[in-house]
Order: C-alpha cells, then sequence, then structure tokens
C-alpha cells in the first residue's frame, strides 16, 4: 500500500501567465508577471518591483523535480498571498479567485498524487467567497482554502468572517490562514521588518482574535491552520494569558475561557527555522497539530523541507507524524486513496 513520508502544507504557485488585470478590471494594484530571462520573471506591482520568482514558481514539472531530490513526497499548492487582492472590487477579486482556482485544480488533476490544492476566495464579499469555496471543493475538488490573517479591517472574528469559516465547517473543508499586508508596515520600511517582525505578530493577531471571539468554540469542527509555527502566538502565550486573567473586562468580553486552552486546538506548520523553537512547538502544541510546511519556493523558508524534523532526536512516530501524518488530518485524506487519486474522502 503506497504511502506518503512527505508532505508539505505550505507551497506556493502562480500561473506561469494571466491577463493583463489592470486591461480587464480598468483600475491598477495588481501584480503582473515580467518575464525578462529563461525561468525567471519579476512580480511587478504597477512599475513597482515586489519579488524576483524562477521557474519552480510557476512549472509543476520543475517543481516535481526538487520534490523527488528534496525527498517530498506532495506539496499542498496555494497561491502568493499578495495575490488575494482583498482590496478589489468583490466581482473582480471572484473573477481572478476563479482563475488562480481553476489553474490549481488543473496542476492537481495533471499531476496526480503530486500536489494537493488549496483556493482563494475574495473575502471582502462572504456571499461571493462561499460560492466560490462550495465550487472549489465540490466541483474542483480542493481540499481547502488558504485565506490571509486579516480581511482589509476586518480581523478573523468578524462577523463576516465568521460567515466564511461557518460554510468551510459544514463542507468539512480545511483553512490554512497566511499572514499578509503585516501591521505597522509604516514603520517597518527597512530591513525586511515586515517579513521579519510583522507577519509572526499577524499571525498571533489572528489566533488571538479567533480565540478571544469564541469561534473556536462556536464552530468546533472546524479544522484551522496557521502559518510559521502560529508566529509569535506561542512564544508569548504566558503574556496572553496573564492579561486574560488580569483584564477579564478587556479580554473575556465574548470568552471567558483561558487562551491556553487552546493550544491543541487548532494546526500549525513547522516552520520555525530553529531547533529550539520546534522543541518548544513540539512542548506546547504537540505533534499532532503540527504539520511539515517549507514557504517552497521562497528564500524565507526552509530549503530542504524536513531537515530540521529529521535532524532532532523525536521517535519514528512523531517524526512520521509531522512529515505526513498532520497534514493528512488536516486535509482530511487517506494516505493509500490520495497518493493514488489525490482526491477528497
Amino acid at each position: 500500500m503506497a504511502t506518503f513520508r512527505k508532505i508539505d502544507l505550505h507551497t506556493h504557485i502562480l500561473p506561469e501567465r494571466w491577463p493583463n488585470l489592470r486591461r480587464r478590471y480598468g483600475y491598477g494594484g495588481f501584480v503582473h508577471l515580467e518575464h525578462h530571462g529563461p525561468g525567471c520573471a519579476r512580480m511587478m506591482v504597477g512599475k513597482k518591483f515586489f519579488r524576483e520568482i524562477q521557474e519552480n514558481c510557476w512549472n509543476p514539472e520543475r517543481r516535481i523535480e526538487e520534490c523527488q531530490r528534496l525527498g517530498v513526497d506532495a506539496q499542498v499548492l496555494s497561491t502568493v498571498p499578495i495575490m488575494f487582492c482583498y482590496w478589489a472590487k468583490p466581482k473582480d477579486a471572484l473573477d481572478l479567485s476563479r482563475m488562480l482556482n481553476d489553474h490549481i485544480a488543473q496542476v492537481v488533476q495533471d499531476y496526480p498524487g503530486h500536489f494537493f490544492g488549496l483556493a482563494t476566495l475574495p473575502m471582502q464579499a462572504p456571499k461571493l467567497a462561499i460560492r466560490e469555496l462550495e465550487r472549489c471543493v465540490k466541483t474542483l475538488g480542493l481540499h481547502g482554502v488558504e485565506i490571509g490573517s486579516h480581511i482589509n479591517d476586518w480581523n478573523l472574528d468578524h462577523p463576516a468572517v465568521f460567515e466564511v469559516f461557518e460554510a468551510a465547517e459544514e463542507l468539512n473543508t480545511s483553512v490554512f490562514v497566511h499572514p499578509w499586508d503585516m501591521l505597522g508596515k509604516e514603520r517597518m520600511k527597512n530591513y525586511w521588518l515586515p517579513w521579519l517582525v510583522g507577519m509572526p505578530a499577524e499571525t498571533s493577531l489572528a489566533i488571538c482574535s479567533m480565540i478571544f471571539g469564541n469561534v473556536f468554540d462556536r464552530l468546533p469542527k472546524l479544522r484551522v491552520c496557521f502559518a510559521h509555527g502560529g508566529g509569535a502566538f506561542p512564544g508569548t502565550i504566558g503574556r496572553i494569558e496573564q492579561g486574560f486573567h488580569a483584564r477579564p473586562d478587556l479580554c473575556a468580553t465574548n470568552n471567558n475561557r483561558n487562551p491556553r486552552s487552546y493550544l491543541g486546538r487548532f494546526y500549525v506548520d513547522s516552520l520555525v527555522l530553529d531547533p529550539d523553537a520546534l522543541a518548544y512547538l513540539l512542548k506546547v502544541v504537540g505533534p499532532e497539530r503540527i504539520a511539515l510546511g517549507s514557504d517552497y519556493p521562497f528564500p524565507l523558508g526552509e530549503a530542504e523541507p524536513g531537515r530540521l524534523i529529521e535532524s532532532m532526536k523525536l521517535p519514528k512516530r512523531v517524526k512520521q507524524r509531522l512529515l505526513a501524518g498532520t497534514a493528512l488530518e488536516f486535509l482530511d485524506v487517506q494516505p493509500a486513496s490520495a497518493r493514488r487519486t489525490g482526491q477528497r474522502v
């Protein structure tokens, strides 16, 4: 019986090309690619450079070659967060989401057993988001969605976001939360600080919003995973708990449960890049809630997915859980059938 040894839950993909979105929608702010040489391109927002990417960001066969070299059996594909476009007009964000989701679904279908897919949604318009979520799960066969750590001015406890979470729970699909559009960015113009400081804070904000907003208790079957090991949340749980006890009038307005009790309620990926940090994460969250994630193919990720896990002195069963078992549970797939078909259970 075929089994997975490594599933990378946190990887990003783009189509090689897409239409001129400024021309398509009548206004700017969208990403386009400038292919300036063999296997390389610039992600541009108007005339502003965002990121250099290589062929492995869009070419499935190149990804498979690298996975085979790195010992990764399957990747979970999601879009690059700058493509969320929650600021755009809802109908345009829906149109872009459909293009991105159709592309991911096609890659999953064309290379069975190598990839699973997560959709993106026009979260600024919950009804449209739910409609697209249903299409992605029921028609395209994607295994969940990737959303941002906030939706413009809405944190993840907002009633409009809750509508989408409620639909995800009803559809038994997974939600992967990735930080984006980091808070305080006006004070982080240098040293790549939005990625180094802003992202961990964004993720902690998202987790706290869901805990204090009582989202997890209201949706007990909802499966949520947070990128980058849960960001700053695990390392600051003592402070968060103390605040809950010291100022319940401010913290416990919607939920009177100790925030520490939610450790183990949600999933995180393993992308902490430090053995002591991973050991601590294992202690406070547990291997049943940690899945291998590398942020492939970007430079702030783990260059050899799973190497940190494999380097640590852990029981074999714990390593197996971290490298593949937790991801399978989060995605709600069975190893043998997934290996053959890549389909949902």
